[in-house]
């Protein structure tokens, strides 16, 4: 409050008489507070009302003695309740400052405990996000394996292709009745749809591989980019963990105690994190009953591709043995008949030796026939030397006729055996021509046939 002073009126200049707002007075007495009244006012008033002019100036704006007092023990009252609500607002604040600091530090160690818990959180995450980034690198190459074992075993059935189809096109330039649907045939068929089933079911495998292959990498993408994000963020709460209040690098960011629509809770941040792994351990787990698969489809592939190979070869055998066995006899009828016509031919030049040899028998005997009809008269009689001379001339004529029967029928029997020596040599050839396609082109190209190992895909 401003020290009261009085005014003269004599002064110049107009002044304003410093009064309190509080009238000591009215508060004496309690009575209502009322704002100042103007000094000026009041000598305006009294100077109008006055009986005196001279004595006007000197009266009416001082104030009484009582009032002096009054006025000095509100002075001092209101200092003595301004310094006490200052001492009182000075110990709140201290109270305050130090509540406040205490608070704020275990807020800040909170939140850097927080920090270093959730660091935690993030580093054992990202443990388990590495683990099966590495399982998934180590399956996916396990399978890339598998894929290329797939590729070679495709390409493996090729040969076995062309060995088979070039063998029944072979055995397709068999002559005459060779040209049949044997055991073998049958077998090559058999072969050629099996290898084509082979084909067929490692292509699809090969897709499914692919398939699986392109799953595995997207799986262990998004992996890497949860990795990423969570490495990113370990970086940053790290470095929130080590900043204090002495640090340089904070700076005051008002609206980032703001919370964004878009961020996420620790239960959706966890869920996703379990979600990706979830997805990948199963990528893992079915890349691993592919693998098993392929292994299987491999081994069995190619075991049926040997076993059915040795089928062939079995039936090549067989056959082969069949042709040898068959041509061995046809030689032998070969040389009987060889031999049959020899003897056939010597019998012909000895049955037209024969008839040669009975013709002049027949000239003597008809000459003496003819000779005897010449006796005159009587003596042309039917005489024991002209019966002899007619049984003779029949006895030859019978036994001409024999021989030349059995001349024809030596001659048909050398034209059967020629017939059947050109058969037998030509199922001979035919045979031989069989064995040739058989065992010299069929079963020599067969040599080639790939073995197990190679069939499995290594």
């Amino acid at each position: 409050m401003p020290p009261w002073k009085p005014v003269s009126l004599t002064t110049p200049h107009k002044h304003n008489v410093s009064r309190p707002y509080l009238d000591a007075r009215a508060v004496t007495q309690h009575e209502t507070l009322r704002p100042p009244v103007d000094p000026e006012t009041t000598l305006k008033e009294n100077f109008l009302t006055s009986s005196g002019l001279a004595s006007a100036g000197y009266r009416s704006a001082k104030y009484t003695p009582a009032e002096w007092v009054v006025n000095n023990e509100a002075a001092f009252n209101q200092a003595v309740s301004d310094v006490k609500n200052s001492e009182k607002v000075r110990h709140e604040s201290k109270v305050l400052y130090t509540e406040t600091e205490v608070r704020t530090l275990r807020t800040q160690a909170e939140g850097t405990k927080h920090l270093g818990e959730r660091l935690q959180d993030i580093h054992f995450w990202r443990s388990e996000l590495e683990r099966h980034i590495e399982k998934l690198e180590a399956e996916t190459d396990l399978v890339l394996a598998e894929k290329r074992r797939l590729e070679k075993a495709l390409d493996a059935t090729e040969i076995p292709f062309a060995i088979a189809t070039d063998n029944l096109t072979c055995r397709e330039k068999r002559l005459g009745p060779d040209l049949v649907k044997d055991l073998v045939e049958e077998e090559l068929l058999r072969e050629v749809e099996l290898i084509r089933s082979i084909q067929a079911l490692h292509k699809r495998t090969l897709d499914q591989t692919v398939t699986q292959i392109k799953a595995n990498r997207d799986a262990k993408q998004t992996l890497e980019m949860d990795w990423s994000d969570k490495h990113q963020a370990y970086g940053l709460d790290n470095e929130c963990g080590h900043y204090n209040n002495s640090s340089i690098e904070t700076q005051h960011q008002p609206s980032s105690a703001k919370i964004q629509n878009h961020v996420s809770n620790c239960e959706q941040w966890m869920d996703f994190t379990r979600t990706n792994l979830a997805a990948a351990e199963r990528e893992v787990r079915a890349s691993g009953e592919l693998r098993q698969l392929i292994e299987r489809v491999l081994q069995d592939t190619a075991e049926d591709l040997r076993a059915q190979c040795a089928s062939v070869d079995q039936a090549f055998k067989q056959r082969c043995q069949e042709l040898t066995e068959a041509k061995v006899r046809l030689e032998i009828h070969l040389s009987e008949i060889l031999q049959q016509i020899g003897a056939q031919e010597r019998n012909i030049v000895s049955l037209q030796q024969a008839l040669y040899d009975k013709e002049a028998p027949m000239r003597v005997a008809q000459s003496r026939l003819h000779h005897r009809t010449h006796r005159p008269n009587m003596e042309l009689c039917r005489d024991a030397p002209q019966l002899s001379l007619v049984e003779e001339v029949g006895e030859i004529t019978h036994t001409m006729s024999a021989l030349a029967q059995q001349l024809s029928e030596a001659r048909a029997s050398l034209a059967a055996m020629e017939e059947s020596r050109m058969v037998l040599e030509k199922a001979i050839a035919c045979k031989t021509h069989s064995l040739f396609i058989d065992r010299d082109k069929c079963m020599s190209h067969r040599i080639r046939y790939p073995d197990l190992v190679t069939l499995s895909g290594y």
